[in-house]
């Protein structure tokens, strides 16, 4: 039986490191528009303390979305060993496409999927490049798609990316930005016939009817704001926080069930890095779907603390840099299996059960 399975993975991690320091100078708001009444290093540790990120990396001046995910799309390419011309499909998960440096203005036409394609000087016309907006699971998503064209026969190899630079999309003037950061991840996604590898389940919802703008698009919290008409992406922290804890635990247990595959037999979880405090409360609670009231030590990496919420590149990164070998005290071999889960706009959730 053909299975897809993942044969190279790679990512770029952009060079600007901006500290919390940075954000010391900053003037925040209320969604109100009131003047937040406490100190700079107050909203900062507190920040710090919920989501557990110290830093964040962002893409230099000259660089765009789409340069990010050719950065990593090479990596990937190469880690393979394939000839690029024989991908069938190419698929960028992103939100909001290419944002030039100075500016929040979208550049969606063409496609990132096009450029990337450009870029990576892929002359085949039978390639098919086509972008994906699902929010933070979208790279989990495009998986799930190629996996559908790897088995019906459409495809025998898939390219797909999660890129984005979220950083000139967000709000100066809400504390919120500093949760944002940028990067890109990608994997190739072959047909095989090696048995009890690659994809074994997988599940996707999409929850629109009370949470469809727990993440959206909204003008500065800053009543001072040169431009009224700019539009930043706006976050509920507390509703997608209690709208991850309630639904992400459940849709993991469905798809472990799904797969046959105990909790216990689960090496590693790759879940979305959105918030510290949430994804470790997102274990807990898968755990206790299983009656275990402890969670296994060493089975979640973590990269929030360094790169910060980079959307649909988080969990193409950290599947990167583990099996590279670039998680410390992290590593996975031949016959492990990990999941991968995401929550994100939309609301949109989704997981994958893989064996390595």
């Amino acid at each position: 039986m053909t299975r897809p399975v993942i044969t190279g993975t790679g990512s770029y991690i952009p060079g600007v490191i901006v500290s919390n320091d940075s954000f010391l100078q900053s003037e925040f708001f209320e969604k109100d528009g009131k003047k937040i009444n406490k100190s700079n290093k107050a909203i900062i540790d507190k920040l710090t303390t919920i989501t557990g990120i110290h830093e964040r990396r962002y893409a230099n001046s000259d660089q765009n979305t789409s340069d990010l995910a050719f950065y990593a799309s090479l990596k990937a390419i190469e880690s393979a060993g394939i000839d690029k011309e024989t991908l069938d499909y190419i698929i960028v998960a992103h939100n909001f496409g290419d944002v030039a440096f100075g500016t929040n203005r979208s550049s969606m036409v063409p496609t990132l999927a096009t450029r990337v394609k450009a870029l990576l000087g892929i002359q085949n016309p039978d390639c098919v490049a086509y972008d994906l907006p699902f929010g933070c699971p979208g790279w989990i998503e495009g998986v799930i798609q190629a996996k559908y064209f790897i088995n019906s026969g459409d495809a025998k190899r898939c390219l797909v990316i999660g890129a984005e630079t979220l950083s000139r999309v967000t709000d100066p003037h809400d504390r919120d930005a500093m949760i944002f950061g940028d990067g890109a991840g990608a994997a190739i996604i072959e047909a095989s016939t090696v048995v009890n590898r690659g994809i074994l389940a997988h599940k996707t919802q999409t929850h629109a009817a009370e949470y469809s703008t727990a993440l959206d698009m909204g003008p500065s919290c800053s009543p001072q704001a040169a431009d009224k008409d700019n539009l930043y992406l706006k976050m509920e922290g507390r509703k997608v926080y209690e709208f991850a804890l309630t639904h992400v635990p459940a849709l993991i247990k469905s798809t472990l069930d799904k797969a046959g595959v105990s909790i216990d037999a689960v090496r590693k979880v790759l879940i979305h890095q959105a918030n510290e405090k949430m994804d470790l409360a997102i274990l807990t609670r898968l755990f206790e779907l299983y009656n275990h009231t402890q969670v296994p030590d060493n089975i979640m990496p973590m990269t929030i603390d360094r790169f910060g919420n980079s959307s649909v590149a988080t969990v193409p990164t950290l599947l990167d840099l583990l099996v590279r070998d670039e998680l410390n005290g992290h590593t996975v071999q031949e016959g492990d299996i990990i999941v991968f889960a995401s929550v994100g706009a939309g609301m949109n959730i989704n997981a994958i059960v893989y064996r390595i």
